[in-house]
């Protein structure tokens, strides 16, 4: 079993000192056996300090960790089950793809034959027995990334821990190795977290995401609840490329105020006074008789679609039309409509949706 409990897990360097830094503040998650959570955030949000910890590569200074239905706080990494693939594969260049897979279970005595299998069973999965015998430096780097994904899957864990593996990958690789790693674990259905600053690898991946923001967790849910109905104006804006329009006004009934001008929404305000309407790129329509005008600073061509960047009102405003459609020139003043289920509202201070 590979469940996963952080309970009010935190983090403080130099605890007790004047000096003393916290870094995560009573992170509270479950993570059910066999499920696939990314944790996603910018940088220094604290998502991989947060895995460390999980991992046992960092201390955690107040709260507990629970896999597989035992706290592991003072366990050391080799006893809680886990195995980790890193940003920088860390594989032995002087052994061979063979040897690195099977080092772990020849460190633990695990019998030849066994380790025999393992490796070719690992090795067929990840469509690498033709070079078992190659040096890491004959691999290209999406190769390397599957050696090192092999090296985790042979020592059979009950967690798997991936921390940032695709950022040394070109575009192209890590799209072709997150489709891997998806397949990876439809077929091997081990519980694993996934650390990931990029929004589009946390989307394709996650079958939960937990949205980190300055050592918090800001929203836990699927790819769809988050993209959807994002808790906050943190997530509204990271989730999501482009992410989502965050306009600030005052509300009163239908009518929403922006930098004096006056937008009427199709449905009331959920409450009067000051907010923050969201609305993302492709919720929002170009119509002759839309309520918003938009005044139009620059496009972007992009294939199948156009990103038209402007203002309503002093506010900044994306708008994504389809590519076949004649771009608007700088200048031009675009009518906008969007329907009720596509605005988002936002305290203006906390940020939290309302």
């Amino acid at each position: 079993m590979g469940a996963i409990s952080l309970r009010n897990v935190e983090k403080t360097y130099a605890p007790g000192s004047k000096g003393a830094v916290k870094v995560i503040h009573g992170v509270n998650a479950e993570i059910a056996d066999g499920e696939f959570v990314v944790i996603v955030g910018p940088s220094g949000c604290g998502k991989s300090t947060l895995l460390r910890m999980v991992a046992g590569l960092e201390e955690i200074t107040g709260g507990e960790i629970d896999i597989g239905g035992r706290v592991v706080n003072r366990l050391e990494p080799s006893e809680r089950d886990i195995a980790m693939v890193f940003q920088n594969y860390a594989l032995y260049p002087h052994m061979s793809v063979y040897d690195n897979m099977a080092y772990g279970l020849k460190i633990a005595k695990v019998p030849k034959a066994d380790i025999d299998t393992r490796v070719a069973k690992a090795a067929k999965i990840l469509e690498l027995s033709h070079l078992l015998d190659r040096k890491p430096r004959q691999l290209s780097g999406g190769q390397r990334q599957r050696v090192a994904m092999g090296r985790a899957i042979v020592r059979q864990p009950a967690v798997f821990l991936f921390d940032e593996p695709l950022s040394n990958l070109d575009a192209k690789l890590r799209a072709q190795t997150r489709l891997e790693i998806q397949k990876l674990h439809g077929e091997l259905g081990i519980t694993a977290l996934f650390v990931t600053h990029d929004q589009v690898e946390a989307m394709t991946l996650g079958q939960r995401l937990m949205v980190m923001n300055g050592g918090r967790i800001e929203q836990i849910g699927t790819p769809e609840d988050v993209y959807g109905k994002p808790a906050t104006t943190f997530v509204a804006g990271f989730i999501g490329s482009p992410p989502m329009n965050l306009i600030k006004g005052e509300a009163a009934g239908s009518r929403f105020t922006v930098g004096g001008q006056a937008l009427a929404l199709p449905m009331a305000a959920p409450r009067a006074g000051a907010l923050m309407l969201g609305a993302r790129p492709e919720h929002v329509e170009i119509d002759p008789l839309g309520a918003w005008s938009m005044t139009v600073d620059v496009q972007e061509m992009l294939g199948a679609e156009r990103l038209v960047y402007g203002r309503i009102g002093s506010e900044p405003f994306v708008l994504r039309i389809d590519g076949t459609m004649a771009p608007p020139k700088p200048g031009d003043v675009l009518r906008l409509s969007a329907t009720p289920e596509h605005l988002h509202w936002f305290d203006a201070q906390t940020g939290a949706r309302v």
